[in-house]
């Protein structure tokens, strides 16, 4: 069932229990006003028979009984019977007595006082009366005919007014469900339209203001997350694909070059060893490219486990002076940084991956291949800072320098790949941490690193 049709009939059945409740009460409400408005003229008719009867000296029971005859405000099938204190009927009106009364119900009139009951299609009243003298006993019935036709006229009435408050009900609810629901179907009609080949699309948002709205933008964030993705995609995979290609093609030209022709011992090796140099790349460059497909992974929270940085940072050092001996790493921390102050949370090989990337990058493209590293606490963050003094990067790239194969203008001539920044800055996302540049052509860069520090409980 779509949700236009159980919106209507939820609406449908709502207004119904509310009317259905409300016509019930109505109807119990009127019957009982009629049931006491009814026995009241009962009542008021016994009083003054009895009263006639007992204090008018001058009225006996034939003649009260004519009175009663041509009496233009007698109830319908009215019956009056009087009873003395020895149960003897001292007044009954005309016609015959369908109310049985007896004994005990007389004896029960007197302890009570008042008592009511229906009986058949009558409704009976005994009450009883005295005045200075004697204890009567009245038992009046009548037939309520018109209080009954109005409540039946009322009860068909409610009938009606019920029916048809559900017809209308049901096709304003229709209609109210369809106009609620069309700014969803218009959303869902636009959200299926958008393709690989129409990322950029997006919903209408409306008014902005209202939880369709909201919808509306939560969809078009998401659509903005693809396209990224698939844009960020596309190009890694091109990119990826042509930085592949170029090891892989001077590994195949030199030894389709070398089997040419027979060449001496000398010339296999030197074949061997620039083979040896491409695959190191080709390696290196694999090696990377799993290293961002890991720091783009959520699933690698999973491992994260409290690091000391100032240890990663000496490692780093250790390991980009080994594998480059005209590398030099300065560090220095600062003197109001504490001990505990060292610990982050996060995955120890990511995070050395970026502290080795940073000074890599700080050494190889400055001139006298060095980086100083200092570390000095924050509010609740660890920042350190990265400067070199080398080529710098152009203020309209800085933006560009953190995408996937990307490479300033003027390092096309240094060795690389252009991964190691973009690696670096999704290590440091996935850190909850942020990483900014400044730099200015010709004098260097400085990169900012600030992750946050462990929560001590």
């Amino acid at each position: 069932m779509q949700i236009r049709d159980k919106l209507t009939f939820l609406f449908l059945l709502i207004v119904a229990l509310i009317m259905g409740a409300s016509s019930l009460a109505i109807y119990y409400l009127s019957a009982q006003y009629r049931k006491q408005e009814f026995y009241e003229r009962i009542e008021n008719k016994a009083r003054n028979v009895a009263k006639l009867l007992i204090e008018v000296e001058e009225v006996d029971a034939e003649l009260l009984r004519k009175i009663e005859e041509n009496n233009p405000v007698s109830l319908p099938n009215e019956e009056i019977t009087i009873f003395d204190y020895q149960n003897q009927v001292l007044y009954s009106s005309e016609g015959v007595q369908t109310v049985e009364v007896n004994e005990a119900l007389l004896n029960r009139i007197r302890l009570e006082g008042e008592v009511r009951f229906v009986f058949g299609n009558q409704e009976v009243l005994g009450v009883l009366f005295t005045d200075q003298y004697d204890r009567v006993v009245v038992v009046a019935s009548a037939t309520d005919i018109f209080g009954y036709r109005k409540l039946n006229n009322l009860r068909n009435v409610l009938f009606i007014v019920f029916g048809a408050g559900l017809l209308f009900t049901f096709i304003s609810g229709r209609i109210f469900a369809q106009r609620t629901l069309s700014p969803i179907s218009r959303v869902i009609a636009q959200v299926d339209a958008i393709g690989i080949s129409n990322l950029s699309s997006r919903v209408d948002e409306g008014n902005q203001t209202d939880e369709l709205a909201q919808l509306a933008g939560t969809f078009n964030d998401m659509l903005d997350r693809l396209e990224e993705a698939f844009k960020l995609q596309k190009n890694f995979i091109a990119n990826a694909s042509h930085e592949l290609r170029t090891p892989l093609t001077a590994i195949t030209g030199q030894l389709e070059v070398t089997l040419l022709s027979d060449r001496s011992a000398e010339d296999y090796k030197r074949t061997v060893n620039s083979v040896l140099d491409d695959i190191k790349n080709l390696n290196y460059l694999s090696n990377r490219l799993l290293l961002l497909a890991q720091a783009s992974s959520e699933s690698v929270e999973s491992s994260f486990g409290s690091i000391r940085v100032d240890e990663l940072l000496w490692q780093s050092a250790g390991e980009l002076q080994k594998r480059n001996p005209s590398y030099r790493v300065s560090i220095s921390f600062n003197e109001d940084l504490e001990d505990d102050q060292m610990t982050i949370v996060g995955n120890e090989q990511l995070i050395k991956t970026a502290l080795l990337n940073l000074m890599d990058n700080g050494c190889k493209y400055s001139d006298p291949h060095e980086v100083q590293v200092s570390v000095e606490p924050g509010r609740g963050r660890l920042v350190l800072t990265f400067r070199d003094f080398g080529i710098g990067i152009d203020e309209e790239e800085q933006e560009l320098i953190f995408e996937p194969f990307h490479r300033g203008s003027n390092a096309q001539n240094i060795k690389g790949h252009g991964i190691g920044l973009s690696l670096v800055q999704r290590i440091v996302k996935l850190h909850e941490g942020t990483l900014t540049l400044i730099s200015k052509k010709g004098e260097g860069s400085t990169f900012t690193l600030k992750l946050p520090v462990e929560k001590k409980n």
